[in-house]
């Protein structure tokens, strides 16, 4: 823990574990150290990232809260929900980390050992997810390791992600908007703040935007009742076994599947196939999320 704190003061990058995937962390006042975040995971420089912080007191420093965002921070954080807001102090969130836009995202994660980390490093960082850009996020200290670990100077290993998806994203600027879909599910913010509207002209303002994130490099077929020949595939429910079958949930779970869907993304795309066939997932619940990060892994969502 010390040598990671150390690391990032220094403006050096640190692997470390979230609930939801691994995050390639840095400084997020230090432009250089956000710019070595961006050239180690090739991210286009206009998508945001977003500034992880110990606590909602830690946030009110760096962002405007309004009554829906302390409502939704005291329902939900430490935790899977990130929030768009105005930005208060642009110093503490460098205008890179920012893409230069004026509000700021953040959110409070809850894994003890990065909840440690922010507490002793003592400011905000920035912990996109510790691959390459438009690769599948890592779940595991291993898989973030093998994407961007030559560019870090310390990895926490916290275990395997219980989550395993990002967090949701939701606009708070004018409407409260849902950028992105996650593990806090759109009937859970609309149970605190009323309902959501889409994302419209906002969707800029969250991070897992572009049309081919969360792309493995074979090609990715959805709603597959089966896998053609050569194909690995990805089950939901009952399923034949195979080599290169990788079921998401037996049980039809979704949960289950959420926290599997980026493991045996990679898994199939290291299977030796010629491409990756998805069993139908329902978009219900947690479904959102998860029916999300596919359309963008086939390329279908801009």
């Amino acid at each position: 823990m010390a040598e990671a704190v150390r690391a990032l003061r220094e403006g050096r990058l640190v692997i470390l574990p979230t609930e939801t995937v691994y995050g390639l962390a840095a400084d997020a006042s230090n432009p250089q150290a956000v710019a070595a975040v961006y050239e180690a995971k090739g991210r286009p420089s206009f998508n945001p990232l977003i500034a992880h912080v110990a606590d909602a007191a830690a946030a009110r420093r760096i962002a405007n809260f309004d009554p829906r965002a302390e409502a939704l921070a005291a329902r939900f954080w430490p935790g899977p929900l990130t929030l768009v807001m105005p930005v208060l102090d642009t110093a503490a969130v460098c205008d890179l980390a920012r893409a230069g836009l004026d509000t700021v995202a953040v959110r409070a994660p809850a894994h003890p050992l990065t909840h440690a980390l922010l507490s002793n490093f003592g400011g905000p960082v920035v912990a996109p997810s510790a691959n390459r850009s438009g690769r599948p996020s890592p779940t595991t200290c291993a898989d973030a390791a093998e994407e961007t670990g030559d560019s870090a100077a310390v990895a926490l290993d916290g275990g395997a992600c219980a989550i395993g998806l990002e967090s949701t994203v939701v606009s708070l600027l004018d409407e409260a908007r849902l950028l992105r879909p996650g593990a806090v599910t759109r009937a859970e913010i609309e149970a605190v703040i009323g309902p959501l509207a889409e994302a419209e002209a906002d969707a800029r303002r969250s991070p897992g935007r572009l049309a081919r994130h969360y792309a493995p490099n074979l090609p990715v077929r959805l709603d597959a009742a089966a896998p053609e020949a050569d194909e690995a595939y990805l089950a939901f429910g009952p399923s034949p076994a195979g080599a290169r079958v990788f079921n998401l949930s037996p049980a039809g779970d979704l949960k289950e599947a959420a926290a599997n869907l980026f493991g045996f993304l990679r898994a199939a795309d290291r299977s030796g196939a010629s491409g990756i066939a998805v069993a139908p997932i329902p978009h219900e619940g947690l479904g959102e999320a998860i029916n999300d990060r596919l359309k963008r892994a086939a390329g279908f969502v801009g």
